[in-house]
């Protein structure tokens, strides 16, 4: 049997012994927490992101200051600056769309503008142009359109597709070709 006290002999058994167990509750101070790790998350995810369920429909424009999931519907322009916009699974998009970061997993139809980076997953259905500095695309997305990877400042779209004819043909005169494999 075990001791608890080297002191107390070891077939005396305490009186609380046959008592019920009844764990009490225990509050710890703030303080004493503070050296517990804090549990990690991705680096792309942050505390405070708002949430649009898929039963949500929005027409027009739709802004904000905070990164968005959308997992609904929307019909116009979507326009978050400095966050990060991540499509849902059931997110259905007939928008252009503007974001530091965008990740699609639905299906978008319009424009789409990052200042940082694209993200295009297995499940994703995009038809329109991206503007961003990098792109991922799965193995399994659909995209139809134009890509414009930016080196450096802000992303952005063509105001107007280059129309086929124009009123006065301008002929560029002929230069020697060179290859981007050439050094310069």
């Amino acid at each position: 049997m075990w001791k608890s006290r080297p002191d107390e002999p070891a077939d005396r058994t305490p009186a609380h012994a046959n008592a019920p167990a009844v764990a009490a509750p225990v509050s710890v101070p703030k303080e004493s927490r503070a050296h517990e790790p804090q549990p990690k998350l991705a680096d792309n995810f942050r505390a405070e992101v708002a949430h649009i369920g898929k039963s949500v429909k929005v027409k027009g424009e739709l802004s904000g200051s905070e990164d968005l999931y959308f997992d609904g519907e929307a019909e116009g322009s979507v326009n978050l600056h400095d966050n990060t916009l991540t499509i849902g699974p059931n997110g259905r998009i007939q928008a252009a769309l503007v974001a530091r970061e965008i990740v699609v997993h639905g299906k978008v139809e319009g424009n789409v503008c990052a200042s940082e980076k694209v993200e295009l997953k297995r499940s994703c259905t995009l038809i329109g142009d991206i503007s961003t500095k990098r792109i991922v695309i799965e193995d399994g997305a659909f995209f139809k359109g134009a890509i414009d990877i930016q080196k450096e400042g802000k992303p952005e779209l063509r105001k107007a597709v280059i129309p086929a004819f124009t009123e006065e043909p301008s002929f560029v005169a002929a230069a020697p070709q060179t290859s981007f494999l050439d050094d310069k």
